[in-house]
């Protein structure tokens, strides 16, 4: 059985979110393997410098459109883009002391599990999807949410006639005596 029109925009949707999230992976790995080989003996240093400077600038490039387009689904490491920044270029990294760069190596397997954990779960939201279960993308509810402009117009009108209907209850009943003067000129004593 085909998908329905609803169940197929939410495939796009989680299908697009995987595809983002798992082109962030594939660069966030390059990132570290640039950063890796830049001590290895032979390592063309110049060109490894160009790689970094060019992957740093895509994965902030991505991370932004991840994040706006993931929105609640987004839950990678708030750090992520903290490593990226502060990694100004591969010689002031291993300049620094051992200790440093293990800080940075053990941040970036951090982020890594982070980035993964938030794959997989697109990727259980997507299959799910596909198999037809109902899944919950809390923006898309609250766009559901809001009433149209007719929806608006016809429950202002139903709420005035409501009010005007206990006014003239209330006007009627005359509890207390309280409304008489207005009770006596429409009802009578």
């Amino acid at each position: 059985m085909a998908p329905s029109k609803k169940q197929q925009q939410m495939m796009d949707l989680f299908a697009r979110r995987v595809e983002l999230c798992h082109e962030f992976l594939n660069d966030w790995l390059l990132f570290n393997n640039i950063m890796s080989s830049y001590p290895s003996p032979g390592a063309n240093k110049a060109q490894l410098e160009n790689e970094f400077l060019k992957i740093k600038s895509k994965l902030a490039r991505e991370h932004r459109v991840l994040k706006e387009t993931l929105q609640s689904d987004y839950s990678l490491d708030p750090n992520t883009m903290n490593i990226v920044s502060g990694a100004t270029n591969l010689e002031a990294i291993y300049a620094q002391s051992e200790v440093a760069v293990k800080k940075l190596q053990n941040e970036w397997h951090r982020s890594f599990i982070t980035i993964n954990e938030c794959l997989g779960m697109l990727q259980d939201k997507l299959r799910r999807v596909q198999a037809g279960e109902k899944v919950i993308v809390p923006e898309l509810m609250k766009t559901r949410a809001a009433a149209s402009p007719a929806t608006k117009n016809l429950m202002i009108v139903v709420g005035l006639f409501a009010v005007l209907g206990l006014l003239i209850g209330l006007i009627y009943l005359n509890p207390g005596g309280v409304l008489s003067m207005w009770h006596d000129p429409l009802f009578g004593p």
